[in-house]
């Protein structure tokens, strides 16, 4: 009984740990790819980002190259693949913008 007990424990500890992580380990939010031409808005956007410098859940490059590696985006004003709103709170992920290689952070 103290064996089941634990797993169930520990089962749920770990999905708690991952549920926080709204980009996925395969560059996905709500499985939607974290890349392609994105489209900034003020309103009716897919998702809310916030700018942070650190703890951020995707580093994003903005090129306008192509855009096929996780982090990679083309800002657009028709065609997107997505549309975000940047906010500074109720965010559904964070980004940190660079201008070197994109991608999910080392965590």
């Amino acid at each position: 009984m103290q064996t089941v007990l634990k797993l169930s424990l520990i089962i749920l500890l770990a999905s708690f740990a991952f549920a926080d992580k709204p980009v996925t380990s395969d560059c996905k939010c709500h499985g939607i790819p974290m890349h392609g031409n994105v489209r900034v808005v003020n309103a009716n956007e897919d998702f809310k980002v916030r700018i942070v410098n650190t703890n951020e859940d995707l580093i994003v490059d903005t090129t306008w190259g192509l855009t096929t590696r996780c982090g990679q985006w083309r800002i657009v004003n028709a065609n997107e693949a997505f549309k975000v709103r940047f906010v500074n709170t109720s965010e559904d992920f964070k980004i940190r913008i660079v201008t070197y290689t994109s991608g999910l952070p080392n965590q």
